[in-house]
């Protein structure tokens, strides 16, 4: 429920935050804390332990490469969103390197980031869409993440073949049941032996190493699957931004 998802808002810009303080409140958001300081973020989190703690971070003038980790080590459940004036690949894959659960570009509308905080108060990360023509560059000029090993010799079921395929177009596990006919859980299950076999460590890297592969996936009969074609036709246009 909105009502027990807690907001810490960290920046350097206080009539930045002060906007999206008003914003985030008529939304029905709690408000634990406006900070400047990262060292204040834990103690805001801790006043309310057993509510889902979201942290804000907002255009701080002297971003500290290892900010998300920071955060995360003095305050372990909660979860980070980063909101930048610009997209950086780079910085992105850092922040959710350390543990971040969203990226999010400050070019959308504010009920688009009403939506996006809410997909991370129920667990799923979120990134954004310009991410998909960075990974295109990305594919065109590097070897793709994980193993060199193809699909098919990375055994993956047709099942997995069709989560694969969800998660380059960036489909959270919500969305991914409900286009299978599956549970969360069982996604969540399937997620994990797919980064398991592909030799990744995160959702990002999957579609990345999918990508990269280029269509090769086969289907039962040997030709390349619906699935494998789709692995070629999507962009990674990652939820709602």
């Amino acid at each position: 429920m909105i009502s027990d998802i807690r907001v810490t808002l960290l920046g350097s810009n206080p009539i930045a935050l002060e906007g999206l303080d008003r914003v985030l409140r008529e939304q029905g958001f709690r408000i634990t804390a406006l900070v400047s300081d990262p060292d204040d973020v834990a103690q805001a989190v801790a006043l309310h332990p057993d509510d889902c703690n979201l942290v804000v971070v907002d255009g701080l003038a002297t971003p500290d490469r290892t900010l998300t980790q920071d955060l995360l080590e003095a305050s372990p459940a909660a979860r980070i969103v980063i909101l930048a004036d610009q997209f950086d690949f780079e910085v992105m894959a850092r922040n959710f390197d350390q543990g971040a659960y969203g990226y999010i570009v400050k070019r959308i509308a504010s009920t688009s980031l009403i939506k996006l905080l809410n997909l991370v108060a129920d667990g799923e990360k979120v990134m954004p869409s310009n991410l998909a023509e960075t990974l295109r560059h990305h594919i065109g000029q590097s070897e793709p993440v994980g193993s060199t090993a193809s699909i098919q010799a990375a055994g993956l079921s047709s099942r997995e073949v069709q989560i694969l395929t969800c998660l380059v177009s960036g489909n959270p596990n919500k969305i991914i049941s409900r286009e299978l006919g599956i549970s969360e859980a069982t996604v969540k299950v399937h997620v994990k032996a797919i980064l398991r076999k592909i030799g990744v460590q995160n959702r990002t890297q999957a579609a990345i190493w999918a990508l990269g592969e280029r269509g090769n996936a086969p289907a039962a009969d040997g030709h390349p699957s619906h699935h494998a074609r789709q692995l070629t036709q999507h962009g990674l246009g990652l939820p709602l931004q």
